[in-house]
């Protein structure tokens, strides 16, 4: 029986696996460039750390200026690529996987509401009417990356529909961060290169339906839209959004048709093989080649990209990001301003205790309220330690702090806040989880996923 199902099953686990896989190298990657950052920052030539990210770099395009620091250019160009395969994820999820069905997805978003709200409401106890109020949006964030690598720490102990809804959850709160960046993290706005921005991804929708597939043309259009939402005054990573939602997610061709013209064109590449003649050569190599386009047409270009880019986001993008603004020169006066800091306590407080109880209360509300229920092998007690884990609030909770402040002493308690209480939540949680007994039966292999 388990044969007969597994091909089946085998297309809705091997994706989720890849991605695991990837995250979890890359929450690797990604703590060894926190790692190598703190300790060059505190090295005796550590003052270079600074000096490199403040160097600057200008693009003069005549009618545009762009004048960055090279730390800049890695949160506002490389950390739109991030945000692009965000929202290639979101989509996704939202038409295609654990958010498509209402009651299915309403677990992991009601916990991810909950797991922004009561964060921001115990930073902003902390610094309500303080110079630090306007960073309620930092410990808002799950890191995927290292939430996912803590989860693989704990083996057989977790189930796979509980790696699952963290997954989903993570995703939930990733729409969610970008709505905040986008309303509440947003400059004074400049509504010519607005429109101009919304201009691009309407002619990018337009092109899509009409069949469009040239990469250069897309690749033209997504710099102009990311350089008009850069000089709107709206985040430019919020430009790598928009045009991953407008990314089409059906393919060009069915399945049907691909199998219809594969089947002509093996017939026509074995015409060629037995020839064997110069034409029959071409034809078969020309047979070939319409075969890998066909295949690729079969495909969605959403599933492609993400495929493509996600890689490089979790092993290049986010490490360089974490290389270029986890570094802190940690100094007996830094970590005294620290520790009778409102922002750090906020922050840490936000992680630490406001992740767990939002998520948790929040789940706990809709199950009762019998708008979702748990997973069948999934009890409170595993989901309050992956709620711990979810408080691991990194990548984007270091990416709001460039955007909440321009102090550097606010700027350094948020990142020490971060780190704390991310550190501190992401071992309670491992500590809890591996406490619980191994399951039985249970795992991430296709099998496995097929009994769970």
């Amino acid at each position: 029986m388990r044969d007969e199902r597994q091909p089946a099953i085998a297309p809705l686990v091997r994706p989720l696996q890849e991605f695991l896989q990837t995250e979890t190298a890359g929450g690797v990657l990604l703590l060894a460039a926190t790692a190598v950052a703190l300790i060059w920052a505190n090295l005796p030539f550590g003052a270079s750390y600074g000096h490199l990210w403040a160097a600057r770099i200008t693009i003069d395009l005549n009618a545009v200026n762009l004048d960055e620091t090279l730390g800049s250019w890695v949160n506002d160009g490389l950390m739109a690529v991030f945000f692009f395969v965000a929202g290639l994820e979101i989509k996704r999820e939202v038409l295609r996987g654990e958010l498509a069905a209402p009651r299915k997805a309403a677990l992991p978003v009601l916990a991810a509401l909950g797991g922004m709200i009561i964060p921001a409401l115990i930073f902003l106890a902390f610094n309500l009417g303080r110079e630090g109020e306007h960073g309620w949006g930092i410990p808002m964030a799950t890191d995927i990356a290292f939430a996912v690598g803590v989860l693989s720490l704990a083996g057989s102990r977790v189930p796979l529909s509980l790696k699952v809804f963290l997954l989903a959850l993570a995703i939930a709160d990733d729409l969610g961060a970008i709505a905040v960046i986008a309303v509440f993290y947003t400059s004074d706005l400049a509504l010519g290169w607005l429109a101009a921005a919304g201009a691009l991804f309407a002619l990018t929708y337009v092109l899509g339906r009409l069949g469009v597939r040239h990469v250069v043309v897309y690749v033209a259009i997504a710099f102009s839209a990311w350089l008009a939402m850069h000089e709107s005054g709206v985040h430019a990573t919020i430009a790598g959004v928009v045009l991953a939602l407008l990314t089409p997610i059906d393919p060009y061709m069915g399945h049907g048709e691909l199998e219809r013209s594969a089947l002509d064109l093996v017939v026509d590449f074995r015409t060629g093989r037995r020839k064997g003649t110069r034409e029959g050569s071409e034809l078969s190599r020309a047979a070939l080649r319409d075969l890998e386009q066909l295949t690729r047409e079969s495909q969605s270009v959403l599933d492609r990209l993400e495929h493509a880019l996600h890689p490089w986001t979790g092993y290049v993008i986010i490490p360089i990001f974490a290389l270029a603004n986890a570094g802190i020169a940690i100094d007996g006066g830094v970590v005294r301003d620290a520790a009778s800091s409102p922002v750090s306590f906020g922050v840490a407080a936000g992680l630490i205790l406001g992740k767990p109880i939002g998520i948790t209360l929040f789940s706990f509300i809709a199950v009762k309220l019998g708008l979702a229920s748990l997973p069948d092998d999934v009890h409170w007690r595993q989901l309050g330690a992956v709620a711990m884990v979810a408080g691991i609030g990194f990548t984007v909770s270091l990416f709001v702090t460039g955007l909440a402040f321009t102090e550097p002493g606010l700027v350094d308690d948020a990142k020490l806040g971060i780190l704390a209480g991310s550190a501190l939540i992401g071992i309670v949680g491992l500590l809890v989880l591996r406490a619980m007994p191994a399951l039985v039966d249970r795992g991430d292999s296709v099998e496995q996923g097929q009994r769970s």
